[in-house]
């Protein structure tokens, strides 16, 4: 039996392996790689045959060849992964910022899913669904128990398809039912207002495709409300990155045309780039949002006084955008560090004759850079360091540590910058902050700590306003700038 399955072993290897040498020759006349490792390519081949022919259960071929390409991947650093179908239809969707379901922005209070706003023009905004209204039930399964997540899931679907929601409106006193039918909803990611006369706020909360039209369009509005704006906060807090062509497009916005926004370096030509703040660079498709908002602003994007505010959740594309903002004083950064993730991904679709938007099977999603701020700085698992440090209450940065940064992430890159550490104190101030949001969670909702971004009582941005008007701003006296870091070897 042994020797059979040797047998067998080997010959399933050597007909992987010269399908594999096969492809490893088409690879090093394209790109100029190393061939393939044909022994260790024989050792997998032998490994795949071994437990096909001697687990305990039947095994699906393809799910071994699968688990395999998912854990290659997955080994290399924590932002390469091979996608499956399913886990392409969510990169896509938050890539474009389109998905189906009823249209509500949504949180969680006292175990039920709280509406913070319906989408303008999505089913639930069209059903009279308000901020505020607590969902208590999804068709027939109670919301009490469920994640936020698990919620989602039940109210997102199929176009087409019905779901009923009970819903309960506090103002009213009343529980109702509402049977909403799911579409296909764009989500909006900029949220913009007056705070007061002469200053707006602009959110931003991810960089989708759609990203630079609604910013236009949301800017537009602020100044069509006051022309004369004195001051214009970037809030780019919590926002985890996205679209690179968007990125480019936000500090465009900003800047003077033709310098460098971002540039990037990796082991391939195409994976060497540097972008400038010109259409060319994110308006490819030949559509600018951006031309038509500096006829109507007569150019005062460029020059009005910014502050942008970020935090530990700042990652990637809005830390491009800080960055970029930043290095050419274009702007003040006023929060905490970013996140720290300066790693370019690049997605192919394994089917090489669809593309990305439109990939029926499967794809990889693999690093290929680490990209650099104007002034050639890596900000990889360190991030940006604000010019201004400032809390998020006025009580401290109670709860940021429990943000999860790149440094933190298994098998991160390091920035190829210089020495790395590690923080030795940082579980112990994350167990402080696990139990200040343990007892912040048990207040009533106007009662805790960290209120709604752009609300009167974000301190934050309140400190922002005050560095646009010249005034003092109230530093923190905690916050200091934290080195660079590594996973422990």
């Amino acid at each position: 039996m042994g020797q059979k399955l040797k047998i067998a072993g080997l010959v399933s290897a050597g007909v992987l392996a010269g399908a594999l040498a096969s492809i490893s020759l088409q690879t090093v006349a394209r790109a100029s790689l190393a061939p393939l490792p044909l022994e260790e390519l024989q050792q997998l081949a032998a490994v795949f045959s071994m437990v096909k022919s001697n687990y305990v259960e039947p095994v699906d071929e393809k799910k071994l060849i699968t688990d395999a390409i998912a854990g290659m991947v997955a080994g290399l650093d924590p932002h390469s992964v091979y996608m499956d179908a399913k886990t392409l239809k969510d990169f896509n969707e938050g890539t474009t910022g389109k998905f189906v379901g009823v249209g509500i922005e949504i949180t969680q209070e006292d175990g039920l899913i709280k509406v913070v706003s319906p989408i303008e023009d999505s089913p639930a905004f069209r059903a009279g669904l308000k901020p505020n209204d607590l969902i208590v039930k999804i068709d027939d399964t109670p919301v009490k128990g469920l994640t936020l997540n698990e919620g989602v899931k039940r109210m997102r679907g199929e176009p087409d398809t019905k779901v009923l929601l009970s819903v309960y409106r506090k103002d009213e006193s009343r529980t109702f039912q509402v049977t909403i039918t799911r579409e296909v909803i764009k989500t909006q990611s900029v949220k913009a207002r007056l705070i007061e006369p002469g200053y707006g706020w602009v959110r931003l909360s991810q960089f989708q495709e759609r990203t630079v039209a609604d910013f236009a369009r949301k800017v537009e509005e602020l100044y069509r409300q006051d022309p004369n704006l004195k001051g214009l906060v970037l809030d780019l807090r919590n926002d985890p990155g996205g679209y690179l062509d968007a990125a480019v497009a936000i500090s465009a916005a900003f800047l003077p045309e033709n310098v460098v926004v971002v540039s990037a370096n990796g082991q391939l030509p195409e994976s060497k780039f540097t972008y400038k703040a010109s259409p060319s660079y994110y308006a490819r498709r030949g559509n600018d949002p951006l031309r038509h908002l500096e006829e109507i602003t007569h150019g005062a994007l460029k020059k009005v006084p910014l502050v942008v505010l970020v935090n530990e959740g700042s990652a990637s594309a809005s830390e491009i955008v800080a960055g970029a903002l930043q290095d050419h004083q274009r702007a003040k950064l006023l929060g905490s560090q970013t996140f720290g993730k300066g790693s370019v991904q690049t997605a192919v679709c394994l089917d090489s004759a669809f593309r990305m938007d439109n990939c029926p099977t499967a794809a990889l999603k693999l690093t290929t850079s680490r990209y650099y701020t104007p002034s050639g700085k890596s900000i990889q698992a360190k991030g940006i360091v604000p010019d201004v440090m400032v809390d998020e209450t006025a009580e401290g940065n109670l709860f940021a540590a429990l943000r999860t940064r790149e440094a933190d992430l298994e098998k991160h890159l390091a920035s190829g910058q210089g020495d790395e550490v590690k923080d030795a104190a940082r579980e112990k101030e994350r167990e402080e902050a696990r139990k200040k949001l343990e007892e912040d969670l048990k207040k009533p909702a106007a009662e805790r700590k960290l209120p709604e971004y752009g609300s009167d009582k974000d301190f934050q941005l309140q400190q922002a306003i005050r560095q646009l008007k010249g005034l003092p701003v109230q530093v923190s006296k905690t916050q200091v700038e934290r080195a660079e870091e590594t996973k422990e070897n």
